[in-house]
């Protein structure tokens, strides 16, 4: 746990962006991340569209599109980092976020 803005948020777990929340509309999910000594939110997936992973077509084209498997993606702070691994396992959207 550690604190953002003065409240309670848990670290490295992706979560859905809420109704009424900044953010929602715009993108799909959002994860807080340690950066230094300081807590930062990291917004990703395009709110408008489905991840569809079990299709492994497009699981290979997301993944060669952002180069999830030639240039690893390391830095957690990134969006970049999180969407590539939303789109790496076979399991469910809602599994990863629980």
């Amino acid at each position: 746990m550690a604190i953002y803005q003065g409240k309670s948020v848990n670290l490295n777990k992706p979560s859905r962006i809420s109704k009424g929340e900044a953010g929602y509309g715009r993108k799909k999910f959002k994860v807080y991340v340690q950066d230094g000594d300081k807590v930062k939110k990291v917004m990703f997936g395009d709110a408008k569209m489905k991840i569809q992973r079990f299709s492994d077509e497009r699981r290979r084209a997301f993944r060669s599109r952002h180069g999830c498997d030639s240039r690893k993606p390391t830095d957690k702070t990134k969006a970049r980092y999180w969407s590539c691994k939303m789109w790496q396992s076979r399991k469910s959207v809602s599994d990863m976020l629980k």
